[in-house]
């Protein structure tokens, strides 16, 4: 879907509105040029044909067929010069229209007076010009038509020396033409205010439009229209990025076709009234909360609007909220703990150092000293989980720090250098990172990977790989069994672990550290034991 700027004001501009003005009437001119030129046909034609009847007064036959042929020139002539010079025969229309009158009551005459019935033609003459000029002059051509029809009248009553009573037809038509005219006027003042008010919420609508286009594009949630067919009709930018949709533009993308699963959901909502309006599902990895609105209230079939979003980030967005309260809150207790528990691994130590102490006592001790060396790591943990966001980050060249913190590793965890591989890169590469937390995700992760490998050779594994021109990952890999599918999804949840003394916090912490340094761990399966992979920027400096 193309992106619509939306106008901060509408604005109106009268030559554009009088050149829009111009062309319609125009356009109206020449279709009054077509009927005028076929009116003139007609009365050539009607020569021909009722000549030969004695209809017409041999006198006045020559006459009617002379402004036959001068009517059907003049209507040619504007014809064919209406196409170069409309917007000036727009302007000259009423001396038109006075011409056209003035031909229909010499033709009128010509056929023997307002007995013809010619003198009809002026009440459509009157009302075509009076719609084609809004009103404005309707009854300046009633007058006009009125003064010819009298003279018309006065000079037949001369001639023929007929009564005065005789001016009843003529004033009749005159009349009529009166009120043609005054209906014609308010007729077209109506439609110019019904034009007027169309207009104005045509800007309105598409104001309406605009602004609805911007809200939904900006929506952070999906928004797919879909109709009875099932086909997608319109969907905003999220739900693009959110399903990665592929725009055909010679027909509409189908639901079924492009989201099976959103379609499967779909019909469930369609065939059953009763059903939930939300649903979660699962499209491309990630869990999407469907909403389903009726387009009808009254009639599913007709479609629906299907709101999306991404379900997994409002759980992690809730998550981190309450993380965030709960790490204040256990940093608070955590310093509390400390004192009384110095004071027991005090005690412990005392107790431990008598002599003629027996075995079970001491062993006792032992589990107490355990513990309490559990409890003070926990501690570390949370402390370390609420200064995530105190980095201090320097520039570290990786070869010699990974080599670093692989003697040290070994070292302290006791490991054979023989069941640690570590692969460096080919050339020196360099990132920004805080060194206090790289050495800690990758003492967790190494140590977790370490625990659950089968420790013989080459159990455990540090590789580093570059990735595109700024990539680079660090990949630690075990021989272990694995993580299992159902806990795959928990491995990063904070207290989550499969160890009898594990606290959980371990990846958890790690995945918190690297966020914050800019980089990202996400575990990767295997076929045999698993795989955790730190995803890193190179400086290009």
């Amino acid at each position: 879907m193309s992106f619509i700027k939306l106008p901060l004001e509408i604005s109106f501009n009268p030559l554009v509105a009088m050149q829009n003005d111009l062309s319609l009437q125009a356009r109206a001119i020449r279709i009054i040029n077509i009927f005028r030129f076929i009116l003139s046909l007609v009365f050539i034609s009607f020569y021909f044909y009722v000549e030969k009847s004695n209809w017409l007064d041999s006198e006045n036959a020559p006459l009617f067929f002379s402004l036959s042929l001068a009517y059907g020139l003049f209507s040619f002539t504007l014809l064919a010069i209406s196409p170069f010079k409309s917007k000036a025969l727009t302007y000259f229309h009423p001396l038109q229209i006075v011409i056209d009158i003035i031909f229909v009551i010499l033709m009128m005459y010509a056929a023997g007076g307002i007995q013809s019935g010619l003198g009809l033609l002026l009440i459509i003459t009157i009302v075509t010009a009076s719609l084609v000029s809004n009103g404005r002059l309707s009854l300046f051509y009633a007058a006009v038509a009125t003064i010819g029809l009298l003279l018309e009248q006065s000079y037949q009553i001369t001639k023929w020396g007929l009564s005065a009573s005789s001016y009843s037809q003529p004033v009749m038509l005159s009349l009529g033409c009166f009120a043609t005219a005054w209906l014609a006027y308010i007729l077209a003042k109506r439609m110019l205010q019904s034009e007027a008010l169309a207009s104005a919420r045509g800007v309105d609508l598409e104001n309406l439009e605009q602004v609805n286009a911007l809200i939904t594009q900006e929506m952070q949630d999906g928004v797919m229209v879909v109709d009875h067919n099932a086909n997608i009709r319109h969907h905003n930018t999220q739900a693009n990025t959110l399903l990665s949709l592929t725009k055909n533009s010679h027909q509409p993308l189908r639901l079924d076709e492009s989201m099976p699963e959103i379609a499967r959901a779909f019909s469930d909502w369609v065939n059953d009234e009763n059903a939930m309006k939300n649903s979660i599902i699962s499209v491309n990895n990630r869990e999407l909360k469907l909403r389903f609105e009726p387009i009808n209230h009254y009639n599913r079939q007709l479609g629906a609007v299907i709101f999306i979003q991404d379900w997994s980030q409002i759980q992690s967005a809730a998550q981190q909220t309450k993380l965030a309260a709960l790490g204040r809150l256990t940093a608070n207790i955590a310093h509390e703990i400390r004192n009384p528990l110095s004071a027991i691994s005090h005690a412990n130590q005392l107790l431990q150092e008598e002599e003629n102490i027996s075995v079970p006592n001491m062993r006792m001790l032992q589990i107490i000293a355990d513990n309490i060396g559990r409890i003070d790591q926990i501690i570390k943990d949370v402390l370390e989980l609420n200064r995530r966001d105190r980095t201090h980050q320097e520039k570290i060249a990786l070869n010699p720090f990974l080599t670093d913190f692989y003697h040290q590793f070994c070292a302290v965890e006791k490991v054979p250098t023989s069941n640690f591989k570590l692969t460096l890169f080919t050339q020196e590469q360099t990132i920004t990172f805080d060194q206090r937390h790289l050495t800690q995700i990758l003492w967790n992760v190494c140590k977790n990977g370490w625990e659950h490998s089968r420790k013989q050779e080459h159990s455990l594994n540090l590789r580093c790989v570059e990735v595109g021109n700024a990539g680079l990952n660090l990949e630690i890999s075990d021989d272990g069994d694995g993580v299992a599918e159902q806990n795959r999804s928990k491995l990063f949840e904070p207290f989550y672990t499969t160890k009898a003394t594990g606290n959980g916090l371990g990846l958890y912490i790690s995945r918190e550290l690297a966020e914050a340094n800019g980089a990202f761990l996400r575990h990767h399966a295997q076929e045999q034991g698993s795989a955790f992979i730190l995803q890193l920027t190179s400086d290009h400096s």
